[in-house]
């Protein structure tokens, strides 16, 4: 969404309280069900989600690639509030930051969909697609290098200031290219389509010197004006005598964003209708912005809606909290039944891997694998930096240590646009965060380390089920390395796979006895096979800031091992 770490001031605290308001009653899972929610008591699966087979490689569009310079609007709203390319003042030598357009569209994605692809992902994940205001915001306090919680001068251009829900932005489509045509030509290069959705929020509404146009407007699918904030404070609407003002809260919510009134019935019909029109056109799957500043009820209502047309729809949400308990309320299927990005595992991903550093036993902490608050940890979206925090501060080798992790523990790993590259390292919004990456990069990519090493795990996770949807017994997670097992039993697939992570500068020897299965392993990246007898130890050095799977291609048989998957399964959900 477009605002930066505010889930972290105090205002959001209180206000989040307020919103989240009662959970209605319990009520069916909209969803509907799935193997691993009735497995039988020899399977061993994680999830059956489909979307978990596949990484997600998530792009603000507007600074992947312009592919269709046609597109670009360049003389839109010519003059002080032009919107395109409109560079942060402030930037020290050698940095830039950009709050303009600058000209990626869905051509420059679909463009680059072999090289997405080819990194071993199966997902993108694209920002918000709607109609966006059509000038630079005059109101709130200036952007400058590094502000935080700064508008004025600000576009659209992330698709977060939504006006028209049903309308696509004129910067993203080309001539034969709209929403429908990029997403058939995503799956024709075999990748799904994530559509990041707002329900929470508007435009910006209010502190503007003279109203500009679509500021704070919301219009339907034929163009009719719904809803008008008319350049007034939250508290000096009048919902009750003006119908333009009745989609809006009469309290402040993020930034100076019109805060839409979850309690208008309006409200609700309006958003299915536009996200069902999404879905139609071939969206996925969603990823739903400020998850928690709305309701539980809201939540619950809107997603039943969207899965009775689309039974089983997966979505996920982003509640800016590193507190696992508060962000696992949202997966529960009283509330609103989705996946949430895994905050709380970021957090310890970024320190273990960046600069900070520490060791596995840190992360094991926020895995949650048994008697956690999640309804299920394996669909948790995973990552270590977004759009909205300061990209991973890691060097080459942090950034192959967390993507060696993430690419084989459990969740559906996340890539934000550039990491494949270490693209602005350790930047925040308005620190270059989101600058334009562009053909040339992509075009360079395979020369770098990170690109190199990301490409190989990427696509071993691809080509093996157990490291997407199995479930994970750790045996070592301590310092520099880390053993655990991913297993995956259902039908005719029966796969255990043995990750072996060194995160350390010097070759580490494992010699792996427990719960080892007798059989012929596979070393999926190294090659060749290991003989392991029963009882006996599977040894093997993983090279600096390296990853080794072993792989079995068995049923399991191991009662220590089957023991250990049943408390696994068993434990992956909340009880009571």
């Amino acid at each position: 969404m477009e605002r930066r770490l505010l889930t972290v001031a105090c205002a959001l605290l209180l206000a989040g309280c307020a919103r989240e308001a009662a959970a209605p009653s319990p009520a069916m899972d909209a969803r509907k069900p799935r193997a691993d929610q009735t497995a039988s008591a020899n399977d061993y699966i994680g999830t059956a989600e489909p979307l978990a087979a596949n990484a997600v490689y998530f792009v603000l569009t507007d600074r992947f690639v312009n592919g269709d310079p046609g597109n670009d609007q360049r003389e839109q709203a010519a003059g002080p509030n032009h919107t395109f390319d409109r560079p942060v003042p402030g930037a020290p030598v050698g940095h830039s930051d950009n709050i303009g357009y600058l000209g990626g569209d869905f051509k420059g994605l679909l463009d680059n969909a072999d090289y997405i692809r080819g990194m071993g992902f199966g997902a993108v994940w694209v920002t918000p697609i709607v109609d966006q205001p059509d000038e630079a915001f005059t109101g709130g306090d200036p952007v400058t290098w590094g502000s935080m919680f700064t508008d004025r001068g600000k576009t659209g251009f992330h698709g977060y200031w939504g006006v028209n829900f049903y309308k696509l932005d004129e910067h993203l489509p080309s001539a034969n290219l709209d929403f429908a045509g990029l997403t058939k030509g995503l799956k024709q290069h075999g990748l799904k389509t994530v559509l990041d959705i707002v329900c929470n929020h508007g435009s910006p509404s209010y502190t503007m010197p003279t109203d500009q146009p679509k500021f704070g407007e919301i219009y339907d699918k034929d163009g009719k004006l719904l809803a008008d904030h008319q350049n007034l404070a939250p508290d000096k609407l009048d919902p009750a005598h003006n119908p333009l003002h009745a989609f809006y809260n009469t309290h402040p919510g993020l930034a100076q964003l019109s805060d839409i009134n979850e309690n208008n019935p309006q409200v609700l019909e309006y958003f299915v209708g536009a996200y069902s029109q999404w879905i139609d056109q071939g969206a996925d799957a969603f990823r739903i912005d400020t998850i928690p500043w709305m309701p539980h009820a809201y939540w619950h209502a809107f997603t039943t809606r969207i899965r009775a047309k689309h039974p089983g729809f997966f979505m996920f949400g982003e509640a800016f909290d590193y507190d696992a308990a508060t962000i696992a309320a949202h997966t529960l299927p009283r509330n609103a039944g989705v996946s949430v990005l895994d905050f709380p595992l970021k957090e310890r991903v970024a320190e273990v891997f960046g600069r900070k550093g520490g060791g596995f036993e840190r992360i094991a902490e926020r895995l949650y694998l048994e008697d956690g608050p999640y309804q299920n940890p394996y669909e948790l979206m995973t990552f270590y930096d977004n759009h909205d925090m300061a990209r991973l501060d890691a060097s080459d080798d942090g950034f192959i240590d967390a993507n060696n992790f993430l690419f084989t523990t459990r969740g559906i790993p996340v890539i934000y646009y550039g990491s494949e590259t270490g693209f602005e390292r350790g930047t925040a919004e308005h620190m270059g965060n989101r600058n334009y990456f562009g053909q040339e990069r992509i075009d360079a990519a395979p020369r770098s380390a990170i690109y190199k090493s990301l490409r190989r795990i990427g696509s071993l996770r691809a080509a093996t089920p157990a490291l997407q949807r199995g479930l994970q017994v750790n045996v070592l997670m301590q310092g520099e390395r880390a053993a655990f097992y991913r297993v995956l039993q259902q039908g005719d697939t029966h796969q255990i796979a043995l990750v072996l992570l060194n995160k350390g500068a010097a070759p580490a020897a494992f010699a792996v006895k427990e719960l080892l299965q007798a059989g012929r392993w596979h070393a999926a990246l190294g090659g060749g096979d290991v003989d392991v007898a029963e009882g006996g130890a599977l040894q093997a050095t993983v090279p600096a800031h390296g990853v080794e799977v072993y792989v079995l291609d068995a049923a399991v048989t191991l009662p220590a091992l089957r023991a250990a998957l049943a408390r696994a399964r068993d434990g992956a959900h909340p009880r009571g």
